[in-house]
């Protein structure tokens, strides 16, 4: 046992007594430069008690440690130290509960020293370190920096040398860096540093230019350091600065920046090559075919000889030569290859900045505005090039004289139109056609609106044909023409036809036609040589609008409910081509109102029902054509609120393009009344409500009772529609739908949330019974019912009347509070009796088993001993 207790112990005292307070301080020495600041910081851990700690600094002066400063004692410093405490060289400064900071400004010789920072005890048990040393070293500042004058001026592409000389002494075995940096208003960002360890860090925008050679050190020795761009670029403008830092190599492989300082070297504008260079192209030309075309492009920039020049020569042809636009003609890239030229063309370099265009052999196609483009582009040191400027010179007109085709256009008209609908037909003829050789003629068609003396003439192009025959529709003739209601066609080489199949009133107006001359040229394209204009030629008729007239009259007359009503619609039309007619039927009531439509007939004899959706009635009426202009409508078995004044309204629709109709003119016809005498009974509906509160649980029971006044009747010749609506309390809607009951007897329950269910039944032939079973709360409201009388005439038809409501009925829903309460009272006593029985029987169980002594000891006969006892 002892020998297993022994390692125990061991360990015990190697970790129990091996940790302890902690006080660290920076590993020295700390070498900084005389006239700076330098922040060491102390830190403690494991010790116990409050959780900010003090801590109190020392300084060495000799063999002596002087007290220097404390986070406590404002009386701590020594006197000899007193006076830059309270210049503020030597300050501290709290960063956490166990972290201080001691910060020396103004660094002197005599500050070379050792420092120990100490914390005072909280612990329970001394244990660990409570100071710690770190020395402080304290050099000569010897670090000059200055700089030479970069360039003020640099071209785009040309190299900038920026040159900064730094010192240091070297007996301090510190390390130097040099950084340069471009100062561009108030920003600044990094180029290039060198140093401390001879390690090179650029800048976000200049690593890719370092990696390709754009930016290169010029190490010249004796602390010149030099930083060369290879080629300047527009970005590289603004204020260059040389910064030198001084650098010491801490244990563990820290570098400590020391010292810096900076100089400006001076400001640097690169002008851009978009600047300085400059295009220019020779004069005007006038040339005849089959002559020599020279152009001659002249280039000038700064440092030209730097920059290498891409040229291209676009020409945009003369107006009516050929296509528009710019047409790119031949091209030399900035290594000297030539693409685009040919036996005709071609494009030389005579000297520097200057490239010769020659075109052998002009024609009437060669006429036209050429350009010179200039893309100059510079070669980086890593072999690519960049563009710097890109220039257009001015163009030079070039015109090539031929001689013009003569011709004579004329236009008339061959089919003119006496009305709208009509077609017409234009004939355009070219005659006295000289010149034209093998070139070609085009047409194209225009038209101006018959507007105003006053009113400014507008213009629209109705189509062209090119030379080569293709067709082009303006754009509001577009649709017309893809339908085939506009036709243009070449009838003879010299004689082109315009047709309108279906001529519109919109069509009156002036038309003229206008021929091109097309001749073809050495590459094959298409130039428009001349064009002439026919006279206007005026197509117009007297127009006359359609219009309609409608008349209605009754063929039968309804004399009692359940009769065939008949009415007939006849239709005159005037000044309309192969008509079709439409036919609306209307009603209006009695009381007037909105006028209901019943149904219609389209012009292709469509039938359609409008607003008549009456379930059994749908078959009731009928529309149907009987004549050209006649139109006869049936209303069957017509009731009492079939009354009202009936007419009919008649659209005339023309034919058009592809089966499809344009209405022309419309009328409504006089209204044919249907008034006959209801003869029947009056009807009139009552509610009434066995009770009108009702407890929740039971079931509430109403009925809505209909009487019938007048005439008497059969119980089989009348029927009734009969539906109940209730209002609950909070509700802000119209009465809600409950079940509903139609003619036939057939229930329809509505859905409904909340509440209790319903049934509807027919107790008799005028009473209606609603019953709610199991009522709620949320069956608390008004309840009213509406019903529809229904009528069987003489002749077996039925007739509905209209509609009636009853009075509203409250039902209120009453809590019976014995009711609601009896139960829970009768189940809470009878668990009372139960856990009372319950706790006494575990009591007696417990006495016995738990609380019994089961060794008896007998009474000693001992009366004197029992007294001493007791």
């Amino acid at each position: 046992m002892e020998n297993a207790f022994f390692p125990y112990f061991v360990l015990f005292l190697t970790f129990g007594w091996g940790q302890g307070r902690v006080v660290k301080v920076p590993e020295g020495p700390l070498v900084r430069v005389e006239g700076q600041s330098v922040s060491v910081r102390c830190t403690v851990s494991d010790y116990e008690g409050p959780r900010e700690q003090d801590f109190e600094w020392k300084v060495k002066r000799g063999d002596t440690l002087l007290q220097l400063i404390s986070t406590f004692d404002p009386a701590y410093t020594d006197r000899t130290l007193q006076s830059r405490v309270d210049n503020s060289d030597f300050t501290i400064k709290r960063l956490g509960d166990a972290t201080v900071e001691l910060r020396i400004q103004n660094l002197r010789a005599e500050d070379s020293t050792v420092y120990r920072c100490s914390t005072p005890s909280t612990d329970s048990v001394i244990s660990g370190n409570y100071d710690a040393d770190v020395e402080l070293k304290v050099i000569g500042d010897s670090l000059k920096v200055s700089a030479a004058p970069p360039p003020t001026v640099v071209p785009e592409g040309g190299p900038i040398k920026l040159l900064c000389n730094a010192t240091l002494d070297p007996a301090h075995h510190t390390y130097l860096s040099i950084a340069w940096s471009l100062k561009k208003g108030a920003t600044s960002e990094d180029v290039l540093t060198f140093g401390p360890n001879r390690g090179v860090t650029t800048g976000a925008s200049s690593r890719q230019r370092y990696a390709e050679g754009g930016l290169r050190l010029d190490l010249q020795g004796s602390g010149s350091y030099g930083l060369v761009l290879t080629e300047a670029r527009p970005a590289d403008q603004g204020t260059y600065v040389c910064t030198a830092k001084q650098w010491v190599l801490e244990k563990g492989g820290v570098w400590q920046q020391v010292l810096e300082r900076s100089v400006e070297m001076g400001e640097v504008q690169v002008t851009p090559t978009a600047q300085s260079l400059v295009v220019t192209v020779d004069n005007n030309r006038t040339l005849s075919v089959d002559d020599t075309l020279n152009l001659t492009c002249t280039i000038t920039a700064d440092d030209l000889t730097a920059l290498g020049l891409e040229v291209t020569w676009v020409v945009s042809p003369a107006l009516g030569a050929g296509p528009s636009g710019p047409r790119v003609l031949v091209h030399m890239s900035q290594d000297g290859v030539v693409t685009g030229s040919s036996e005709h063309l071609g494009v030389s370099r005579v000297g520097t900045g200057t490239f010769s265009l020659v075109v052998h052999g002009v024609d009437r196609s060669d006429s036209g505005q050429y350009s010179c483009r200039v893309r100059a582009w510079v070669r980086q040191s890593s072999g690519k090039w960049y563009q710097a400027a890109e220039k257009t010179s001015n163009p030079a007109h070039v015109l090539v004289a031929v001689i013009e085709p003569e011709l004579r256009v004329t236009i008339q008209d061959v089919v003119t139109p006496q009305s709208s609908g009509d077609p017409t037909e234009l004939e355009c003829q070219v005659t006295d056609v000289l010149h034209l050789q093998d070139g070609r003629l085009g047409v194209s068609w225009h038209y101006t609106d018959a507007s105003p003396a006053d009113q400014p003439i507008s213009m629209r192009p109705i189509a062209t044909v090119d030379e080569q025959g293709n067709l082009q529709p303006g754009d509001e003739y577009q649709e017309r023409m893809e339908k085939g209601l506009v036709i243009l066609s070449r009838v003879k080489p010299h004689t082109f036809k315009l047709r309108l199949l279906h001529t519109q009133d919109t069509d009156m107006g002036q038309y003229y036609c206008m021929v091109s001359a097309w001749t073809q040229g050495r590459d094959g394209a298409w130039a428009k040589n001349k064009e002439v204009q026919s006279d206007h030629l005026r197509v117009s008729w007297i127009p006359k609008n359609p219009t309609v007239s409608v008349s209605a009259q009754t063929l039968r007359e309804v004399t009692s409910s359940g009769s065939t009503f008949e009415m007939s619609c006849q239709v005159k039309g005037e000044n309309l081509q192969n008509p079709g007619y439409s036919v609306l039927i209307q009603m209006e009531g009695m009381d007037g109102g909105k006028a209901r439509k019943i149904l219609s007939l389209s012009q292709d004899s469509v039938m359609k029902l409008e607003e008549w959706d009456e379930l059994g009635r749908l078959d009731s009426v009928v529309l149907e054509k009987t004549g050209l202009e006649e139109f006869r409508f049936r209303l069957y078995s017509a009731q009492v609120t079939d009354r009202g004044s009936y007419y009919c309204v008649i659209s005339a629709w023309t034919p058009g393009p592809e089966n499809t109709w344009a209405k022309a003119a419309s009328a409504a016809s006089n209204k044919v009344q249907i008034n006959f005498a209801d003869t029947g009974p009056a009807f009139n509906v009552s509610i009434q409500s066995e009770t009108t509160s009702v407890v929740p649980g039971e079931t509430a029971k109403m009925e809505c009772i209909m009487t019938a006044l007048g005439a008497s009747r059969s119980a089989g010749d009348v029927s009734y529609e009969v539906r109940w609506y209730h209002s609950g309390l909070l509700s802000l809607d119209r009465p809600a739908l409950m079940v509903s009951m139609d003619r036939w007897g057939v229930v329809r329950k509505s859905p409904r949330n909340g509440s209790s269910d319903c049934s509807l039944e027919q107790t008799d032939t005028h009473t209606f019974a609603l019953n709610i079973h199991s009522v709620q709360d949320g069956d608390a409201g008004e309840y009213h019912c509406t019903a529809t009388p229904w009528r069987r005439s003489s002749s077996g038809a039925w007739t509905s009347g209209h509609d009636l409501t009853s009075d509203r009925v409250f039902l209120s829903i009453t809590l019976a509070v014995w009711d609601s309460l009896k139960l829970p009272l009768l189940y809470g006593t009878g668990a009372s009796l139960a856990v009372g029985l319950l706790s006494i029987l575990l009591g007696f169980v417990c006495a016995q088993c738990c609380c019994r002594n089961s060794k008896h000891t007998p009474r000693t006969r001992n009366g004197l001993m029992d007294l001493e006892m007791d």
